[in-house]
């Protein structure tokens, strides 16, 4: 359990999902689907860096070999641009030359 400590009284929080509905409200709120949004982007950038850093290549080279440009790169690894799954799979698959798994639990 995590306690958060909320000026002078404390508030026992059992996970983080009670946290989002806290500060974001339910899924299905305006606020949570923004939240979530930009929390997949975001997440979804730090893997394309890691994963092109590991690759030992640069974000022109990476641009260069999906026919994007150097700024779109460095603006999904930083989670500023919401990415299509089909763009996300050239750069894994075309630029990184790896091999991108999606799942659904």
């Amino acid at each position: 359990m995590i306690e958060i400590q909320e000026g002078p009284k404390m508030k026992n929080t059992t996970d983080f999902e009670d946290l989002l509905i806290e500060k974001y409200g339910e899924k299905g709120s305006p606020e949570r689907d923004k939240y979530d949004t930009d929390s997949l982007a975001f997440r979804l950038g730090v893997m394309l860096k890691e994963a092109r850093q590991e690759a030992k290549i640069t974000q022109e080279q990476l641009a260069d070999r999906t026919g994007t440009k150097k700024s779109y790169i460095s603006r999904i690894e930083k989670g500023q641009s919401d990415i299509q799954i089909s763009t996300y799979y050239k750069l894994i698959e075309i630029g990184l030359r790896k091999q991108l798994n999606i799942s659904i639990d």
